[in-house]
């Protein structure tokens, strides 16, 4: 059975098919946030701090961190912001990281000062990153997510994008890489631009299990860009690609709707056994006022050992 391991300084967490379904943080990535972006580039870390507390408090397994402020003079500018941003990060929380960033000195500065055994966002399948990126996966021994888009760009054939997924796992091979270290975006559309978007992903997400066994992410909510009421496609396409064997996202966790859905999931899928976590965490759930329902806070979905990108690739991220 595929595992991918991603660790903090003392939390280990295994990405896998029989595992939770693991939820990655979004929050901490300035990307469409102005003000975020704004307060990073002044030394103001409040939001960061306030982002990586909830978004744990709320059930994340994991969290994304990603310091792309500005695309001016990024190779100056981003290595010491994503450097100081993961500093604060994971002296916070203990949960793994996910260094999220489209410059390759940025991720290799964050590999420096990363605790534990961080998860890399991303390498595409363009032949520039595949030799800057591969190498410092080798040399720092981390695992990597892999977006289905190459030079040509996205291709809304899913056939090409499973193509470039391979090319990226059988390039990895060649530096040393394992396929258990390469999680693999298919890239997901969005639904109301591209009505067989979900049957593709689902496809593709089958196809990556079965034919390269390998484990898989995406950004969820670009399947609901463009739509009204979006956290009630993303909350019904969770449990959806789940079943098809999607094992991570880069999501909101700070959202009830979506994090009920994930946990659901994981009971109807045999990955909460005896229905723990949906126990621990619902079993204090009362309606409020109004008839919305609240519950007690959430334990970590992740049970210790239980186991920017969107922009980059042309995807707009959901705020």
């Amino acid at each position: 059975m595929t595992r991918t391991i991603v660790a903090s300084a003392t939390r280990e967490i295994v990405i896998g098919f029989d595992q939770p379904f693991c939820v990655i943080g979004e929050r901490i990535n300035p990307t469409g946030r102005k003000k975020l972006a704004a307060e990073m580039l002044e030394g103001n870390f409040d939001t960061v701090i306030k982002d990586a507390l909830e978004q744990v408090a709320a059930g994340a397994t994991m969290l994304d961190v990603n310091a792309g402020v500005t695309a001016v003079n990024p190779n100056e500018t981003e290595p010491p912001l994503l450097v100081k941003t993961l500093e604060i990060v994971q002296g916070l929380i203990d949960v793994p990281l996910s260094i999220d960033s489209s410059v390759t000195a940025a991720i290799e500065a964050g590999l420096r000062v990363a605790k534990g055994r961080p998860l890399v966002n991303s390498v595409t399948g363009e032949e520039e990153k595949l030799e800057a990126i591969l190498p410092l996966i080798k040399k720092y021994d981390v695992p990597v997510v892999a977006i289905s888009n190459d030079e040509t760009g996205i291709s809304m054939d899913p056939d090409v994008r499973f193509a470039v997924a391979k090319k990226i796992v059988e390039r990895a091979m060649d530096h040393g890489i394992k396929p258990h270290d390469i999680v693999v975006d298919p890239l997901v559309m969005p639904i109301g631009a591209l009505g067989d978007a979900g049957r593709q992903v689902f496809a593709l997400l089958r196809r990556l299990r079965e034919e390269l066994k390998v484990n898989t992410t995406c950004g969820l909510s670009n399947i609901s860009f463009g739509l009204p009421h979006r956290h009630g496609i993303n909350a019904g396409f969770i449990p959806m690609v789940i079943g098809a064997g999607m094992t991570s996202a880069i999501m909101n966790p700070c959202r009830p709707q979506e994090m009920e859905a994930v946990r659901a999931a994981n009971v109807l899928n045999g990955t909460d056994p005896n229905c723990t976590n949906w126990i621990m965490t619902y079993r204090d759930h009362k309606p409020a006022e109004g008839g919305h329902a609240v519950a007690a806070a959430a334990p970590s979905a992740s049970g210790g050992r239980r186991g920017g990108r969107a922009a980059r690739a042309g995807i707009a991220r959901a705020e």
